[in-house]
C-alpha cells in the first residue's frame, strides 16, 4: 500500500549540508516527493508537533532547538513508505544507528540526529496535516514505478 510521510531535515542537518544527499537516497530508494519547502518553525506549531513532549524537562531545548535555524520539509510517497524512511534514518541516537542509514553515516548524537520522519501512518496524517497545506502536495506520475514495484505491489 502506497502511504506518506513526513521528512524534516532539522537545523543541523541544514547546517552540516545533508539536505541533498537525504534527497538522493530517498529517490534512489524509489520513493516519490510528494511536496518540499524551508521553513521556520513557528511556536504554535512546534507545541502542537510535540504535544505528546510539552511537560518534559527537555522541551523548552527541543524547542530552541528546531527554531534556531530554519527546516527542510519534505512529503514522501512509496509503497509501504513509512517503514521504508524509518529504515533509511536509522534509529534515534546517531551513535547507534547503523551504518548505512542517515544517522549512521552522518549523526553522533541523539537530538542533533539530522532528521525526523514520521513514526507510522496515523502520525504521518496528523504531521502531514499540520506542515502542508493541499496546494503544497503534488500528485505527479512517477514514470519509473514500473521498474520499482510490481503491479501488485501498485494495487
Amino acid at each position: 500500500m502506497m502511504d506518506r510521510s513526513v521528512v524534516i531535515v532539522k537545523p543541523d542537518g541544514l547546517q552540516r549540508g545533508v539536505v541533498g544527499e537525504i534527497i538522493h537516497r530517498l529517490e534512489r530508494k524509489g520513493l516519490r516527493l510528494c511536496g518540499v519547502k524551508m521553513i521556520a518553525l513557528s511556536d504554535a506549531l512546534l507545541d502542537e508537533w510535540y504535544a505528546h513532549h510539552k511537560d518534559k524537562p527537555f522541551f523548552p531545548g527541543l524547542k530552541s532547538y528546531m527554531k534556531s535555524y530554519p527546516v527542510v520539509a519534505m512529503l514522501w510517497e512509496g509503497v509501504d513508505g513509512v517503514a521504508t524512511i524509518r529504515k533509511i534514518i536509522g534509529v534515534t541516537k546517531g551513535r547507534d544507528a547503523e551504518p548505512g542509514t542517515v544517522r549512521g553515516d552522518f549523526a553522533m548524537s541523539q537530538q542533533y540526529n539530522l532528521i525526523h520522519a514520521s513514526e507510522n501512518a496515523e502520525i504521518a496524517k496528523r504531521e502531514i496535516e499540520l506542515m502542508f497545506a493541499e496546494d503544497e502536495i503534488f500528485e505527479w506520475d512517477k514514470l519509473d514505478l514500473k521498474h520499482i514495484y510490481t503491479d501488485e505491489e501498485l494495487r
